[in-house]
């Protein structure tokens, strides 16, 4: 089996400069399993280069419901849209997975050091472009295609970033219980256990027996959404 690597890392996106600069302001701190790193609303003075672990990234919806937007690994960036703002507040929420560890970079001492160099200012506001247009692609596909088009969004994101090639089709290697699904979509679990189960069959998806998802048919899944075929770098989970 091979691992689609379509998607690469934070800090694979961005110059060895930039990199060496957020090392260099940066501190380490361990941050326990299953406990938020920030939450929505919060003052925001840093932003987190991940060492290791996995953070769910989220935001609330007016409903007050919990809508999971990414799931960050090692090497990526987080907390970063807070950037060159007055009175920052985060706009999203971090939640550890599993015990983790992350380097600390502190936000006016980064827009310190990009203030001096125009190049890397521009590239790090690139960067964080790149990141409103994930977020604001996956809104979208959950305002334009309610819940049933969330879901199948999420799990063509889920083959791009946790993809494994097998004989039967594209296993989503990553344990997520239909609960943990259906915060991707805004969605109840219930609704999500009838969404999987029509899926499963008209033979788009499959189940291992560890409760994995095996998409054997990507194309309904886009069709279904009318896909524009987004590059990798804007369709993933991460």
């Amino acid at each position: 089996m091979a691992i689609n690597s379509f998607r690469v890392s934070d800090t694979e996106l961005i110059s060895e400069e930039l990199k060496n600069v957020l090392m260099s302001i940066s501190t380490t701190r361990k941050i326990k399993g299953h406990t938020f790193l920030f939450q929505e609303g919060e003052d925001a003075s840093e932003l987190y280069l991940i060492k290791s672990g996995l953070f769910q990234i989220s935001k609330l919806t007016m409903e007050g419901r919990e809508l999971n937007m990414r799931i960050c690994k090692a090497n990526d960036i987080i907390g970063e849209l807070t950037l060159f703002t007055t009175d920052a507040k985060y706009m999203l929420s971090a939640l550890s997975l599993s015990d983790s560890e992350v380097l600390v970079i502190k936000k006016e001492v980064l827009e310190a050091e990009l203030v001096k160099n125009a190049v890397l200012t521009f590239e790090f506001m690139k960067w964080i472009s790149t990141h409103l247009r994930k977020n604001q692609s996956k809104i979208r596909d959950l305002v334009m295609h309610g819940k049933k088009g969330a879901l199948y969004s999420t799990l063509i994101r889920f083959t791009n970033s946790y993809g494994v090639d097998t004989d039967e089709g594209i296993l989503i290697d990553i344990h997520l219980t239909n609960q943990e699904f259906a915060k991707f979509c805004a969605a109840t679990r219930e609704s999500v256990n009838r969404m999987l189960s029509e899926l499963k069959k008209r033979g788009a998806i499959g189940m291992t027996s560890d409760g994995r998802i095996i998409v054997k048919d990507l194309q309904y899944l886009r069709d279904e959404i009318g896909c524009e075929d987004c590059p990798i770098s804007i369709c993933n989970i991460d």
